[in-house]
């Protein structure tokens, strides 16, 4: 089963919190710092569980986006889009003692990806094709969006988003962020409660995930505890979720995303 993903391949830096930030002083934390984005997290969890993944990302080829390249690769995602000189995308997490974390994001290039620039070889073969919510937030991330799914559609392949964010959506507007989901037609969403309620709650005929992190999740109404962990780090958990559920339904989707919260970083091991 090749599973496809489209959006952002991005730096990630997450600061985990020894105790609450001071303003104007320094905080002791515990730093990582390896690649990043939704998309890519995806399909680094996808390869991980032993599929091939294949990630389509508009990335630069400056220092940073060597350092994330070379971390997909040595996960065993096959990378496809454009590469342009500069302009790598940065996520900086901070994680407090209870694994909640907040996020400051910078897409970089990722953001700029055209619909003509998409190659109809970079989805021969796909499965299943699973877009981040943050494509919607723009042009030209949504018409790359809409050619993106028509021919992964055309491979009769099967359509997952996540809606990625509540502010995304909030920003956007929830009705027009609604509409442009609902013309996608995807298969399934994955969306936590406030993105769940920024939207204004599921959409007909899709499969609706929704993720309350560690009171479990709802798998179109079929409601899972979360499996057990020590959590460490809620970084990428709803990521490794996705790919767990894509390739094997919730009684994997729930164990990927217990391995994540067990270590720092939204990504596997690698």
């Amino acid at each position: 089963m090749l599973v496809c993903t489209l959006g952002d391949l991005l730096l990630d830096v997450v600061a985990r919190l020894e105790r609450p930030l001071v303003t104007g002083a320094d905080t002791p934390s515990h730093t990582a710092v390896s690649a990043g984005g939704q998309a890519a997290n995806v399909a680094a969890w996808v390869a991980a569980l032993g599929a091939p993944a294949r990630l389509i990302a508009k990335r630069a080829d400056d220092e940073a986006g060597r350092l994330v390249a070379a971390a997909l690769h040595r996960r065993g995602v096959e990378l496809c889009g454009p590469v342009v000189a500069a302009g790598t995308g940065v996520v900086v997490s901070v994680v407090t003692r209870d694994a909640e974390r907040s996020m400051a994001s910078d897409r970089g290039i990722s953001s700029e990806l055209q619909a003509d620039e998409l190659d109809a070889e970079w989805l021969a073969g796909c499965d299943h094709l699973h877009v981040s919510g943050y494509c919607l937030t723009s042009e030209p991330g949504r018409s790359t969006a809409g050619r993106a799914v028509a021919l992964a559609r055309a491979q009769e392949a099967k359509v997952s988003i996540d809606l990625s964010a509540s502010t995304v959506i909030e920003a956007c507007g929830s009705e027009r962020f609604r509409k442009l989901v609902i013309a996608l037609a995807p298969d399934v969403v994955f969306c936590n409660e406030d993105e769940d309620r920024a939207i204004g709650g599921a959409i007909p005929g899709a499969t609706w995930i929704l993720k309350r992190g560690a009171r479990g999740t709802s798998f179109d109404d079929d409601e899972r505890p979360a499996a057990p962990a020590e959590v460490v780090d809620a970084t990428g958990a709803g990521d490794a979720l996705a790919a767990g559920w894509i390739l094997g339904g919730p009684d994997l989707a729930l164990e990927t995303a217990a391995r994540c919260v067990a270590t720092i970083g939204a990504m596997p091991r690698g």
